[in-house]
């Protein structure tokens, strides 16, 4: 579904929307559409990892603890030659 609506930009802005959708071969309402997505996209994700690390969560250490017991698995399993890999 697609809304119809009215917005007001600067004249530069335009100007630079209006050179980067043909340069990527859009028109100027799916490039500004792309755009907005893709503003709002780093605001979630962005919101996101500030709640991560309001939480105390250390995503670095979570990973890194996956991978370690990945590799003890690996090894008792295979004698780690690295088969499940």
């Amino acid at each position: 579904m697609t809304a119809k609506v009215t917005l007001s930009f600067s004249d530069e802005t335009i100007e630079e929307a209006r050179r980067f959708a043909k340069r990527e071969g859009l028109s100027l309402s799916a490039w500004m559409d792309q755009a907005a997505r893709e503003k709002a996209v780093r605001e979630l994700f962005t919101a996101h990892a500030a709640a991560v690390g309001r939480a105390g969560v250390d995503l670095e250490a979570a990973a890194l603890a996956d991978e370690h017991e990945v590799a003890m698995v690996d090894d008792a399993l295979f004698g780690g030659d690295g088969r499940a890999a």
